[in-house]
């Protein structure tokens, strides 16, 4: 049986959970989806325990930094995600996106080397195993419209003007469809931040 550290730390976006596996940070998730990290590690690893950790490797502690806009910290953490080749690859590129910044699943793809493999990457993200350390919060649909996180968007949207990324000036946007008086269709950017 493989034993895991385990521990809890608060957020602004609510509790989040840390496993560590021998040294590296292996599991990253928000208390309230604390069953879809079960399920991860459970298909990676066939037996183990959760054992509680207070500040394991001193990871809880970094995470805390980043928190206070220590945003460079993360990249000393080390990871552990399992996962196939391609979905290795796409969580490692995922380090490379600087804070406070986005770019879309079509350009991780072509980063990758794989232009056409973008619904491929969007699959690979929703599985990310560690969330934060590799900020698959900073990809964003074709549209750069907020889609697809798996710990919800709001918690997205918090992370990403936490890292500075402004909203304000139209960034992110979805578009709406609004009917004119005299039946004429208008596309109206929808400011994501309201």
């Amino acid at each position: 049986m493989k034993d895991l550290l385990l521990d809890t730390i608060d957020s602004p976006i609510g509790p989040i959970l840390l496993v560590v596996d021998d040294g590296r940070l292996c599991a990253l998730d928000y208390l309230e989806y604390q069953a879809r990290m079960m399920t991860l590690l459970e298909r990676r690893y066939p037996s183990f325990r959760l054992l509680p950790a207070h500040d394991p490797e001193g990871y809880s502690s970094v995470v805390r930094r980043y928190l206070n806009k220590d945003f460079a910290c993360l990249d000393t953490i080390p990871v552990s995600t399992g996962g196939t080749v391609f979905q290795q690859q796409v969580w490692q590129a995922l380090r490379s996106i600087p804070p406070g910044t986005t770019i879309t699943y079509g350009e991780l793809a072509a980063r990758l080397g794989r232009p056409t493999a973008y619904r491929a990457v969007g699959g690979t993200n929703a599985l990310n195993p560690v969330a934060i350390v590799l900020p698959c919060h900073r990809v964003v649909g074709a549209n750069a419209a907020l889609t697809g996180y798996a710990g919800g968007l709001e918690r997205k949207q918090w992370l990403l003007q936490h890292e500075g990324y402004c909203f304000a000036h139209g960034t992110i946007v979805e578009e709406r469809m609004i009917k004119t008086m005299d039946g004429l269709v208008d596309l109206l950017p929808a400011i994501g931040d309201r």
